[in-house]
């Protein structure tokens, strides 16, 4: 067994290479960072990991910013241990986007993923489905939904569009893929 892991996927869209595109692992791990205006292509697992991560604030107590977004009483002052949920701006403005027309996030775990798009919501993540992507350029992210076209004036395009596996250890590798 050969387990070399994977490399993210790049879609064909005319302007991928633009300045304004970074791919998942770039922003993850710090290489690049993510402008005020983010969109998103991909609403898969990593899709909605890299919408958390963008819209967390990252403070410096980060239970406690976690209670206090969920409502959670440790204290027991209220009843239940429950209290309203407190509502923080997001650091930035996010598009979560994919191509099928199925509700965003169908596709995640049934027992995690509506707390997942219940915090995106909460956070202001605009998630669209049915998406087309036509291009990016300097003016931004080029869409048609609905066969209406649309431009999202993003500063970055976080490419979360799925893996391939790495292939280029195994013998004759090229060839056996493809069967």
């Amino acid at each position: 067994m050969l387990a070399a892991g994977i490399v993210p996927r790049t879609p064909g869209i005319p302007g991928i290479d633009h300045p304004k595109v970074a791919s998942y692992v770039d922003i993850i791990l710090g290489r690049r960072q993510a402008g005020r205006r983010v969109a998103i292509i991909g609403a898969g697992g990593i899709g909605f990991d890299v919408g958390e991560f963008l819209t967390h604030h990252g403070g410096h107590d980060e239970l406690q910013e976690y209670r206090a977004e969920w409502g959670i009483d440790p204290e027991y002052r209220h009843r239940g241990g429950v209290t309203a949920p407190e509502k923080a701006a997001a650091p930035r403005e996010v598009w979560l986007l994919q191509r099928k027309a199925s509700k965003v996030g169908e596709g995640l775990a049934k027992t995690t993923g509506w707390i997942r798009r219940t915090l995106l919501k909460k956070r202001g993540v605009q998630m669209l489905a049915g998406v087309e992507y036509d291009r990016i350029d300097d003016a931004g992210l080029h869409i048609r939904v609905g066969g209406k076209p649309r431009v999202l004036d993003v500063d970055t395009i976080v490419v979360c569009a799925g893996q391939d596996p790495r292939r280029e250890l195994l013998p004759g590798s090229s060839a056996r893929a493809r069967r």
